[in-house]
């Protein structure tokens, strides 16, 4: 199946999701049929603090016109932050959508985890990724932990890139959700997190969202 898939929030997640799917269609020896169409880091970034849900749907279904009209059957937004705006989004889109959050959701049942605790912007973390798993009670960084995590997330999303400073923030604030709330695993409830976690050993398990998303969208991709 031809996949669209809206890119740029922020560009390491894209290129996360752009990899991901081809090193699945080689290890399969299947071919990928891909269209990826850009969205503004930064108009998403403003559209998520002032809650605009609407406005952003509206620029995302633009969007998926284009994506549309380039031939995809199926869309993915490639972005855990993008999905703020999912439920405003799917009545207007014009493609239908690989949503992430019921594959996390899943993931998460599948695993029997019980207590998780969640680092990511101030939205996924306040909202316990937009509600959508119920199997498990979420345990959130507090005060000052939660807006170091957003603040050095969303740099981090904007620049794609990672500094050490970022990375022991997401680590501390994650072995405490482990150690001092008793989470049993970490998610990663932001896409870009892969830039501070991929390769590392930070001291607690982790449940990376973006990889799940990548999963949902690949087998899609072969039906």
């Amino acid at each position: 199946m031809h996949i669209g898939m809206i890119g740029g929030i922020g560009p390491a997640a894209t290129e996360f999701y752009y990899r991901g799917l081809i090193a699945r269609h080689a290890k399969a020896g299947t071919r990928l049929d891909l269209t990826i169409a850009h969205a503004d880091v930064r108009e998403l970034s403003q559209n998520l603090a002032n809650r605009e849900a609407k406005k952003q749907a509206a620029i995302f279904a633009r969007l998926i016109e284009r994506l549309k009209a380039a031939g995809a059957r199926a869309a993915a937004i490639t972005s855990m932050a993008g999905h703020f705006t999912i439920g405003e989004l799917e009545p207007i889109s014009a493609l239908p959508l690989i949503n992430a959050l019921p594959a996390i959701n899943g993931a998460i049942k599948e695993r029997k985890l019980s207590r998780i605790g969640i680092l990511g912007t101030s939205t996924v973390m306040e909202s316990r990724l937009y509600g959508a798993v119920a199997s498990a009670e979420f345990v959130l960084p507090e005060g000052d932990d939660l807006d170091a995590v957003h603040t050095s997330y969303v740099e981090m999303a904007r620049t794609g890139v990672v500094s050490e400073a970022q990375r022991q923030i997401f680590f501390r604030v994650g072995r405490h959700l482990c150690t001092a709330k008793g989470a049993e695993a970490v998610m990663l409830g932001g896409t870009d997190l892969f830039l501070a976690f991929e390769g590392r050993d930070p001291g607690f398990d982790v449940i990376d969202c973006a990889d799940i998303h990548v999963e949902a969208i690949y087998q899609r991709s072969i039906e």
